[in-house]
């Protein structure tokens, strides 16, 4: 079941995202956080600094969850997620260290690693979870053809996917790692609330499938019309195929 809300532009769809975010944190004793990486939810993790800062807003007792890391990246590398996470909301808000969950890219047993780490994801439930979606209609780093049953596991990453994300190593495919950790397309679903962040006008075609396309995991997006609580929040850009 999707609820659709179009902006004008990205500052808007991050307001609209934070107010969504904000309601579940103060209105939940205990807020379970899933969060992801990438550029579309930069805007909406600045405004819950800034709203920290100006209204005290606290994040004492919310316990986080990322959606996926790197394989083969140090904690301590400009691009690994657990970086990113910190320089982009947790260095700015008071989660407690000991509640924020990533996963662990660097583990000598990488199958290991996803079976702990989705076993610690379900001791919770997770009240929202923000998502963005892939110009291929990946979702977290579920690439197509991922199982709609897949929990964490490791995920070889295609080379559109590496194409796009070598903006941020300063554009060279061959720096950006091959495999990732991520949690899996079931694992997503159990979320209770969904928000998918989508701006510009190459994601508009993953946007279409994701939500009128038949449900395949050449889009794995499209398992979302599954699930009772998602909103869409997208610029007019990525809209335009709707």
């Amino acid at each position: 079941m999707f609820n659709t809300i179009i902006k004008k532009n990205y500052d808007e769809v991050s307001s609209e995202a934070f107010k969504i975010m904000k309601d579940v944190v103060t209105s939940t004793p205990r807020p379970v956080l899933g969060l992801a990486t990438g550029s579309s939810p930069v805007g909406m993790y600045k405004k819950m600094i800034a709203d920290h800062n100006s209204n005290g807003t606290s994040y004492q007792n919310c316990v986080t969850f990322n959606l996926d890391e790197y394989v083969g990246l140090p904690k301590t590398h400009d691009q690994s997620y657990y970086t990113f996470m910190h320089e982009n909301l947790f260095s700015g808000i008071d989660v407690p260290e000991e509640n924020i969950h990533i996963p662990n890219g660097e583990a000598a047993d990488e199958k290991a690693a996803c079976d702990d780490y989705e076993n610690e994801l379900k001791k919770y439930t997770v009240d929202i979870q923000i998502l963005g979606i892939g110009s291929d209609g990946h979702i977290a780093f579920n690439e197509p053809g991922t199982p709609f049953t897949s929990e964490t596991h490791l995920m070889d990453l295609t080379e559109q996917t590496r194409r796009d994300n070598a903006r941020f190593f300063d554009g060279d495919i061959d720096e950006v790692p091959t495999e990732a950790i991520t949690q899996g397309l079931a694992s997503i679903m159990r979320a209770k609330k969904i928000v998918l962040i989508a701006t510009g006008a190459n994601k508009a075609e993953a946007v279409y499938n994701m939500i009128h396309g038949p449900k395949i995991t050449d889009c794995p997006a499209s398992i979302l019309q599954d699930h009772a609580d998602v909103t869409v929040i997208m610029d007019e850009a990525a809209a335009a195929k709707l």
